[in-house]
């Protein structure tokens, strides 16, 4: 039976491109690449959604933001699956949403007691749980981005090692997304396309091991 993946996340899933402030080719989305991989094993659904934080309200935002409170309606909108690829916390770096890696780890916690807790249709089966950390934030000349994450360069470094002990802690998988990508000095946020795409590679081995395909 074909695997079911669920990457639930920010701009990076999204496709967010900072060179033309658009939105990347289809074909370059990391999860597109991730599909590409897994070939007929699995069907993989992107769930990017440009600003969403782990699980932060942004009273700036024009839509619901907030990972946390969304997640349950798109757990049950996508049942059955196989496995929840959580890439947040970039946002939850904006001070005026949290500010600090420790607040991101506290939200991806937070997810997966969600995931692990979900009223699942038909007795389902929960799925397994994949915490990425998202490349840093690297410095940019950008004033707008650079004020709206301010201090989150030295604060995003930390999110790897935090996430990675949260994953240990309970239980789910991890991968460090700066193993393979590089924020975009544009912004200091985003992924161009050979980046996000590298993440997209990047990330096969380790699906591959957790669906068991």
């Amino acid at each position: 039976m074909t695997k079911t993946v669920l990457c639930y996340g920010d701009s990076l899933t999204w496709g967010y491109d900072a060179e033309t402030i658009g939105r990347h080719a289809y074909e370059d989305r990391w999860s597109t690449v991730l599909q590409n991989g897994l070939g007929s094993e699995a069907l993989v659904i992107a769930e990017g959604l440009n600003g969403r934080t782990t699980a932060f309200d942004d009273h700036l935002a024009d839509c619901d933001r907030n990972g946390a409170r969304v997640l349950p309606t798109i757990l049950q909108t996508h049942a059955p699956l196989d496995l929840v690829i959580l890439l947040l916390g970039t946002n939850d770096m904006k001070p005026v949403v949290a500010g600090s890696a420790f607040a991101a780890c506290q939200g991806i916690g937070r997810l997966v007691r969600l995931i692990r807790n979900h009223a699942w249709p038909f007795e389902l089966d929960e799925p397994d749980i994949l915490i990425v950390a998202p490349p840093a934030l690297s410095e940019t000349a950008n004033a707008p981005f650079a004020a709206s994450f301010a201090g989150g360069v030295a604060e995003s470094a930390k999110l790897p090692t935090l996430y990675r002990d949260l994953a240990d802690e309970l239980g789910c998988g991890f991968f460090d997304g700066n193993s393979v990508a590089r924020t975009t000095p544009l912004d200091g946020v985003h992924l161009d396309a050979e980046n996000t795409r590298a993440l997209g590679r990047g990330l096969e081995p380790i699906v591959r091991m957790m669906l068991g395909v």
